[in-house]
């Protein structure tokens, strides 16, 4: 049995109750955050907190709690939980803010209602090593979100058809398309690797800021390996050499099919073996300790 918060108390999961007049549940009127937790350390914290205001400001919600406070919840979360991350206690933290519940429904922003704040955590689990040895597939879709997709709303509905889409074909994600450049993945951004260079979307109102995207821009800067904030065409995608994904959860990914056809040599490349080894070093650091 898992211990989730949810406003001010640290309960079983199976007592977490909100009532049905939630915004979020009426509205999707609420934001989130996914970090990943490696030996029980927060995995850049400080760069979630600022995204998670972030998203808080898209909305006009204030933050409930101070940077302190929210490393107190989650950290209580975690220890709570230490079972299930097994042997490196490796866990991921969702924590959720709606504008709370009003007792009236009506679109407009209520007053004086509580934000209602919940969160949980999850064990990592170990990569797959046949996603490592051979990659994954993914299909390109038309992006038919909202035009704010920098603020990470609960309001997921087109980011979950897209997603199925992808499942629907044996694909593990689906890489979305908007006026013929290149945006994200319905759940991660997306890294090309064109002669030696990497190569992302910038940032914008289009895509969401990924936390696990920043660190591989500073990993390539630190090491030195080419890299760039840049449009990306279609067909730019369809001729690179390596595709990544990218997501706090699932880390990085090598894209090896993409709509039925091998990418480069259908075979994880070898720049993402270079990162993947950067990266893990990275994580490494944070469970013994030694970064955040």
């Amino acid at each position: 049995m898992s211990t989730v918060y949810l406003n001010g108390k640290f309960i079983p999961i199976e007592d977490a109750l909100i009532p049905v007049t939630d915004r979020g549940f009426l509205f999707g009127d609420g934001v989130y955050e996914v970090i990943p937790a490696y030996g029980g350390r927060l995995f850049r914290f400080s760069h979630h907190l600022q995204r998670l205001q972030n998203s808080l400001d898209g909305i006009r919600l204030d933050n409930p709690h101070s940077d302190s406070e929210w490393k107190t919840i989650l950290n209580t979360v975690l220890e709570h939980n230490r079972e299930l991350g097994g042997a490196n206690n490796d866990q991921s933290v969702y924590l959720q803010v709606t504008r709370g519940s009003a007792a009236k429904r009506d679109h407009s922003f209520p007053e004086n209602v509580i934000p209602t704040v919940f969160a949980t955590s999850n064990a990592i689990a170990d990569p797959d090593p046949v996603v490592t040895e051979q990659g994954v597939a993914a299909i390109t879709l038309d992006d038919i979100r909202w035009q704010y997709c920098d603020i990470k709303a609960v309001t997921l509905l087109a980011n979950v058809l897209l997603r199925q889409q992808a499942v629907d074909q044996n694909a593990a994600e689906a890489i979305l398309i908007r006026n013929g450049l290149v945006i994200e993945g319905s759940s991660s951004n997306v890294f090309v690797i064109e002669e030696g260079n990497i190569l992302t979307p910038a940032k914008g109102p289009q895509m969401l800021p990924g936390i696990t995207r920043d660190l591989v821009l500073e990993l390539a800067e630190q090491h030195r390996l080419p890299c760039r904030e840049t449009d990306i065409t279609e067909d730019s995608l369809r001729g690179a050499d390596e595709i990544w994904i990218t997501s706090s959860t699932r880390e990085i990914i090598p894209v090896t099919v993409l709509d039925g056809k091998a990418v480069g040599r259908g075979s994880p490349g070898p720049l993402w073996k270079t990162m993947i080894e950067f990266y893990r070093t990275y994580k490494e650091s944070v469970r013994n300790g030694t970064n955040e």
